[in-house]
């Protein structure tokens, strides 16, 4: 919702430049993608690798009995 209030802001002040802004922005976005499915799928490395490095601690932790459920 802010987006569209500075947008139309932008129209008041300087139309061709809004109108040029509106133009561009599904190229962009296109051109945006591919560095977003990167990052999802960097992120879900890095979280896949951390769990793997904490297996261990969480399967002591529920073995010994520490785990969060035996907390609560």
């Amino acid at each position: 919702m802010l987006t569209f209030i500075l947008w139309l802001l932008l129209f008041v002040v300087c139309w061709p430049l809004a109108l040029v802004a509106l133009l561009l922005y599904p190229l962009v976005w296109l051109l945006l993608l591919p560095f977003r499915l990167v990052g999802i799928a960097v992120g879900g490395v890095l979280r896949l690798v951390w769990e793997v490095v904490t297996l261990p601690l969480t399967i002591l932790k529920i073995l010994t009995g520490r785990g969060a459920k035996a907390h609560a």
